[in-house]
Formats: C-alpha cells, structure tokens, sequence
C-alpha cells in the first residue's frame, strides 16, 4: 500500500481525488443511453472513488470517519468538492483543517442534504437543510450555486443517492 507514508493532507488530497473520479465516471456513466434506466450498484464512495478526481475529498471523508455513513442507505445528496477545490485552500489552512477532526466533520456534512435532490429539483430550492444542521444557499438565477460554489457537473446516481460536482470547498458559519 502505498499511502501509508503520505502525510495527512496528501492522504486527504487523495481521499478527494477519488470521490471526484466517483463523480465523473458516474456522470459518463450516465450519458450512455440504455445505462440511464439502470439502478445504480455502487453507492456514493465508491461512485467518487471510480470519477479519479475526488482523491482530497475522499481522504477526509475516511479522516473524519465517515466513509460508512456514506457508504449507508440514504439517500444522500453530496455536494463533491474536486480537487481542484481543496487546491484552492491555503495549505496550511488545509492542514490545519484535516489535524480538527471535530471541523473536518463539520465541513464534510455541510456538503451532504440527507435527501436524493436530482438537478431538476435543486434548481427549484432556495435552499437545502445539510447533514451538519445548517442550511447552503442555493441560487439558480445563473447557472447553480451552492454558497459559493458554481455546480459543475449534475446527477452523477449512486445506490444511495446522487452526486453534484462543485467547484469550492464549501464551509458553515
């Protein structure tokens, strides 16, 4: 195995990579035409874990211990942060976020809705109740936003729910 030697933000960079891998292999996966009446087999982790660009994500989620709640039945709508996005936090802020379990936690379930919201129903909310207890703004007016954060990719189905891509790491008040 070769992780064993990353540091905890090199972990967590990977965990991340492989939930946007989830993500995009989900969403190709999608596109095929007869593929798109299939039920999902693989639920959310392991949706994130094939898209290849989920790896930071992915390390946090098994950082905080929550791989078997979203490993759970659901459903569950995941906000999927690339990697791209934990790029854009300040490393040592990064670091200093995967050493606080207890904020690591925080942050990660402010990204899940324990409900399966499909685009077709996001685009009509103003807002979504996350697993943390707060509620991320959702503005439709251009494009998607959640908080921040522009919705890059929709509907990537997994057993236990479905995946949106975005572009920022998201965080609670």
């Amino acid at each position: 195995m070769k992780y064993l030697n990353l540091n905890k933000a090199s972990y967590i960079a990977g965990v991340f990579a492989l939930i946007a891998s989830v993500v995009t292999a989900a969403a190709m996966a999608g596109h095929h035409g007869e593929g798109e009446n299939k039920q999902a087999k693989k639920d959310i982790v392991e949706t994130a874990i094939d898209a290849n660009n989920f790896t930071t994500l992915l390390a946090a989620v098994k950082q905080a211990g929550l791989v078997d709640a979203l490993k759970g039945d659901g459903p569950y709508t995941l906000f999927a942060p690339t990697d791209e996005a934990f790029a854009k936090i300040p490393q040592s802020q990064l670091q200093a976020l995967l050493n606080d379990k207890k904020m690591l936690t925080s942050v990660l379930t402010y990204h899940v809705v324990a409900d399966n919201v499909p685009s077709s129903d996001v685009v009509k909310l103003k807002q979504a109740k996350t697993l943390q207890g707060q509620s991320i703004s959702i503005n439709a007016s251009n494009g998607v936003k959640v908080d921040n954060a522009n919705v890059i990719m929709t509907d990537i189905v997994a057993s236990n729910g479905v995946i949106h891509v975005i572009d920022e790491v998201i965080m609670p008040n």
